[in-house]
Order: C-alpha cells, then sequence, then structure tokens
C-alpha cells in the first residue's frame, strides 16, 4: 500500500481543524452535510475517515449513536481524548469489522479523495449500510482535483482570469501541501465515482455542489466561480 503522508501529517491535520474545522468545512460543507443529516431521523452512524473525530461529535450531540474509524492511529488518539466516551476504531475503509446493515446512516466526509482503493471501500460502505439507510458522501469535485498547478491564472495586474484543468479523465494520486500537512489526494474523474455507487444498487437520492455560505470576502468569491466540493447521497434498497 502507498505510504498516503497522514501519519506524518496528522498533528498538523488536527491544528488546522481544531473544533470548528478548516474554512471549506465551515464555509461549505458542514451546513449542508447536517441538513441532509437533521432530515433523515438518523439513529446509528458510522464516520468513514473520522480523522480527529470532529463530525463524530457533531452526530453525536444530534442524538445518533455513531462510530468512527480511521487507519490513521494518532487521529484516533485525538478522538478519543476529545470524546473518551465515543467509539473510535483502526480501520481501513476497505475492510470494517461491522455486521452487515449494521448502520442506517454511512458518511464519508472528505475521505474518498484519500482512499486508492476507492471502489471496493464503496463496496464496503454500502455492506454495511441498512436497506433504507443512506449514505451521504462529501468529497472534493472532480475538476479541483483535475486543476493545472494550483488552478487559477492570473493577468499582468495579479487578478484572476479564469481556473485551469489538465488530464481530466486520468485517474492519479497528487501530492499536495498546505499549512505542514504533505498527503496524496486521489483525482478520479466523477464518471468513476458514479459507476461505482451504481454497481452497488444505491439510487441516488440528492446532489449538490454547495456554494460557500454566508462569506461575501474575496476568497469566497473565487469558490463561487469554481465548484469545489460536492454533496451526495444515497440509499440503498
Amino acid at each position: 500500500m502507498q505510504d498516503n503522508g497522514w501519519d506524518r501529517s496528522a498533528q498538523a491535520w488536527i491544528a488546522d481543524m481544531g473544533e470548528q474545522g478548516d474554512w471549506g468545512r465551515r464555509t461549505f460543507l458542514d451546513e449542508a452535510m447536517l441538513a441532509r443529516v437533521r432530515a433523515g431521523g438518523f439513529r446509528s452512524a458510522l464516520d468513514v475517515g473520522c480523522g480527529e473525530g470532529r463530525f463524530c461529535r457533531r452526530l453525536q450531540e444530534m442524538g445518533i449513536a455513531t462510530t468512527g474509524i480511521d487507519p490513521t492511529e494518532a487521529l484516533l488518539q485525538h478522538a478519543r481524548l476529545c470524546d473518551p466516551a465515543g467509539s473510535y476504531l483502526k480501520a481501513a475503509a476497505e475492510q470494517t469489522p461491522f455486521a452487515d446493515g449494521a448502520f442506517d446512516l454511512v458518511i464519508s466526509y472528505v475521505s474518498l479523495v484519500d482512499i486508492e482503493a476507492y471502489e471496493a471501500a464503496i463496496a464496503e460502505m454500502a455492506r454495511v449500510l441498512a436497506v433504507g439507510g443512506r449514505l451521504l458522501v462529501a468529497n472534493l469535485t472532480s475538476f479541483s482535483t483535475a486543476r493545472a498547478g494550483n488552478g487559477w491564472e492570473y493577468d499582468l495586474l495579479g487578478r484572476a482570469k479564469h481556473f485551469t484543468i489538465d488530464r481530466y479523465l486520468e485517474s492519479r494520486g497528487n501530492k499536495e501541501s498546505w499549512r505542514g500537512i504533505k498527503v496524496i489526494n486521489w483525482h478520479r474523474p466523477l464518471s468513476d465515482y458514479m459507476r461505482a455507487f451504481l454497481a452497488q444498487s444505491l439510487v441516488l437520492t440528492h446532489f449538490d455542489e454547495p456554494a460557500p455560505v454566508e462569506d461575501c470576502s474575496a476568497k469566497a468569491d473565487k469558490y463561487r466561480r469554481v465548484p469545489w466540493y460536492v454533496v451526495m447521497e444515497w440509499e440503498k434498497r
């Protein structure tokens, strides 16, 4: 298995997330994800790639019995420190220690982009999902992961002209680095992900490319010009 950098980046990630999450989660994703959770009346949840456990804690605050799994021990240790009564297990997304249909909600909150064997991971998420349950996925869009360089092209005055992508149909692992975090993120065309979900006979019930919430900054404006995240909800029937 390829070293994806998470063991070395765990402490930097913990510092970056804090309790409120990074800018992208606060500004785009938390409300988009929580709105779907609130609408579902869920009782039990599995957070696949839970990291430092921040979103697990949000789910538990809503009265949902939540288990988090992650392959990075340092992140799990922090999750247990913050939530001693919680359930946090070391496990890979591709092979989990749970029975078929054990959860009525399975969460993948920007974790598929970190998983090389994504098809096996999606199959496992579907296996542990109860009939009638929902698989709720947030991920980087395939447009953003296919960016050329840092994506933006600028004019001579330093103004952002447009965003460039390249090799969109070519799946690949990209080395990413920000604020002390150095990991591999996987680019795949959206069609690859969609085929993997459909292969599990899941039914798409929600699709969104959320815009920044209540943020009028110049930074948020750039993210309104280019889709950065996608939120999908799939039902097991």
